[in-house]
């Protein structure tokens, strides 16, 4: 794995929350810092593979959102919302006084990117949007609202590996069950009495109950923000959350400076891994430094 520290930042309601910070090498310390943000039930450990692969190459950023793995559990469920996630992100940003960064987000992670960017322009050296868009579909969000906030524990990994496969099978229909194994101790933590349980607050799934959160605002607007900016437009093809339609009109909207890509074989959301995932962020990170 790569080498890299565990560090830490104040929310403005008082808690505290965690980020790795793996370093860049000493010749490339000028270049923009990936900053890497989580699905809705995820944390840093999502990353764990870009950052072994760019890691040196970049300064890699891996933030974790209240109430997820390291980070401190917010006493009102309601705050878990992406507004609040921007808020907290805001004072990292700030802490750490980042000039440039390239925005790697997955599902909440991406919508996080998408809030940030109409103010965040200047800084923006790129963004990549994994599997998300301004249009959410319907089915994707009806799987997530009857999962999240709703898992119990498990005796070993592979209990949990294999509850993974079962519930998730038609996301990744390709798996083995070492990539189960692997997926489950990303979303999972060993808890005192040596259960393998779920790495995030059960009362994320709060919000998500409340009539009319679904609609949120009109994100179309905020694409004019990534125009001439680098972009990488990340889709499975078996997703059920971002459509096809959404991902071509979102590069209608941003035009010359955005690549899609649709990785085959997986669903919401790809793990970044895939062959196909893996070249086009390489295509994307060549292109913002060739925009210096």
């Amino acid at each position: 794995m790569a080498r890299y520290e565990d560090k830490y930042w104040w929310s403005n309601d008082g808690l505290r929350l965690h980020y790795r910070d793996y370093p860049a090498d000493a010749e490339n310390d000028g270049r923009p810092a990936l900053l890497c943000l989580p699905g809705l039930t995820r944390n840093a450990r999502d990353f764990e593979a870009l950052a072994d692969r760019l890691a040196g190459a970049w300064r890699v950023i891996c933030p974790e959102m209240r109430g997820r793995a390291e980070s401190a559990y917010a006493k009102d469920p309601m705050t878990y919302v992406p507004l609040t996630y921007v808020q907290d992100l805001e004072r990292l940003l700030t802490d750490l006084a980042l000039k440039r960064f390239v925005a790697i987000g997955t599902s909440l992670g991406g919508i996080l990117t998408m809030i940030m960017a109409p103010t965040h322009r200047d800084r923006l050296a790129g963004a990549v949007l994994n599997d998300i868009g301004p249009t959410i579909e319907k089915a994707g969000l009806e799987r997530i609202r009857a999962y999240v906030g709703s898992g119990g524990g498990y005796p070993t990994w592979v209990h949990a590996a294999r509850a993974l496969a079962e519930n998730q099978g038609a996301i990744y229909p390709e798996y083995s069950l070492e990539q189960w194994l692997a997926m489950a101790k990303r979303l999972y933590r060993l808890n005192s009495h040596g259960r393998v349980v779920l790495d995030y607050d059960q009362r994320i799934a709060e919000p998500l109950k409340v009539p009319g959160n679904e609609a949120g605002v009109d994100m179309w607007p905020v694409l004019a923000a990534f125009q001439d900016i680098p972009c990488l437009f990340l889709r499975g093809k078996l997703s059920d959350l971002m459509s096809a339609e959404t991902a071509c009109r979102m590069l209608e909207a941003v035009g010359n400076s955005a690549e899609l890509v649709t990785v085959p074989g997986v669903g919401h959301a790809p793990t970044l891994d895939e062959p196909e995932a893996v070249a086009a962020i390489d295509r994307l990170l060549e292109r913002v430094l060739a925009r210096g």
